[in-house]
């Protein structure tokens, strides 16, 4: 096996493992990132809304059995929504950094495997100078020879640079995959956590729309109650209202009623009761004018008799059994001239107390 061979055989041999050892990582990335999910979603699974059970099925063999909780809570959702992203961003993360070992890994490799190379042609270079040098006489069909063979050596070269070219190209499109594949993962991760977070206001709206419901609601109970309250008591104030009205109409009716048997009563007695006849000789417009007259009757002898109106003081002398003696006392005074009382007048009287 010739030298340019051998380093061509190397070359592919690195290559291949290189490929061979990235699709490993890959995998076993995937790998984990399947059993971080399927861990998470046993250790904490999914809430649902219907109650476990009392008894359950036995599982199968192989089979894996969850208990569910007995009810939702929002906030145990939202952080196994949480430790879900977090796990996947890990698993991303590792991805990430074995991918770029691997890279810097094939790098190294390369960069030996070119330095190696590099090398061997400088010591078939040396080689070729010193036996050029020692062959000077060689015929010149040999000399032929070196040439054909050196033209072969500058075809491998150039199919092992093509060869080598190809393999970059793979590397590279490998290299693109996984970095879509990791981006695709990435933009999955956010599509969730976007998600997530939808659904948590969509949650928080919800719940804000309920509160503002049931405070309306609480405020049009409210409303209703103190509206009701104050028709209610617009109602016994009217009804204490009327019964006030009733009670003073009662009143006044009894009041009027009273002072009609009173009046009854006094016409009864004036128009058949005992009548005292009395002789009405003034009406004083006040008390000292009453007395002043009361003094000159009283000083004549005369019985004299006072009696508070609306208009005044009446002034009376008497009483007298009968009309006829009071019509006597009556020109009796006024035809005394030291009295000056020319307006006086028989009256039938029934005092206050009689009435």
């Amino acid at each position: 096996m010739s030298m340019n061979n051998k380093q061509r055989w190397m070359g592919g041999v690195v290559l291949l493992g290189g490929g061979v050892l990235l699709a490993a990582l890959l995998l076993k990335g995937n790998e984990e990132i399947e059993q971080d999910n399927t861990q998470a979603t046993i250790t904490h699974p999914i809430p649902k809304t219907q109650s476990t059970p009392k008894t359950a099925q036995p599982a199968q063999d192989g089979e894996m059995v969850s208990l569910q909780p007995l009810a939702v809570d929002v906030e145990t959702e939202k952080r196994l929504l949480e430790e879900q992203r977090r796990s996947r961003e890990k698993a991303v993360a590792e991805q990430e950094a074995r991918a770029a070992d691997f890279l810097k890994m094939q790098q190294e490799a390369e960069a030996a495997a070119a330095r190696k190379a590099a090398e061997e042609y400088a010591a078939i270079n040396a080689r070729r100078n010193a036996a050029q040098e020692s062959s000077d006489n060689i015929p010149p069909e040999l000399n032929e020879d070196d040439k054909a063979k050196a033209q072969r050596l500058a075809e491998e070269k150039r199919k092992a640079d093509e060869k080598k070219k190809a393999e970059q190209l793979k590397s590279d499109q490998q290299k693109t995959d996984a970095e879509k594949k990791l981006a695709e993962e990435k933009r999955k991760a956010e599509a969730d956590k976007n998600a997530a977070e939808e659904k948590r206001k969509a949650d928080a709206d919800k719940k804000a729309v309920e509160e503002k419901r049931k405070a309306d609601a609480d405020k049009k109970a409210a409303e209703e109650k103190r509206k009701a309250e104050a028709d209610k008591k617009a109602a016994e104030e009217k009804r204490k209202a009327e019964a006030e009205k009733k009670a003073a109409d009662e009143k006044k009716r009894k009041a009027e009623a009273d002072k009609k048997a009173e009046a009854e009563k006094a016409r009864e007695l004036m128009e058949n009761g005992d009548k005292k006849w009395m002789v009405q000789v003034a009406l004083a417009a006040n008390q000292a004018n009453a007395d002043a007259v009361v003094s000159k009757l009283r000083a004549k002898g005369y019985k004299v008799t006072t009696s508070p109106t609306s208009k005044g003081i009446r002034i009376m002398v008497g009483p007298s059994k009968d009309r006829d003696t009071a019509d006597a006392a009556r020109k009796k005074i006024t035809s005394d001239e030291s009295l000056g009382m020319k307006s006086a007048w028989v009256i039938d009287w029934v005092p206050l107390d009689q009435r």
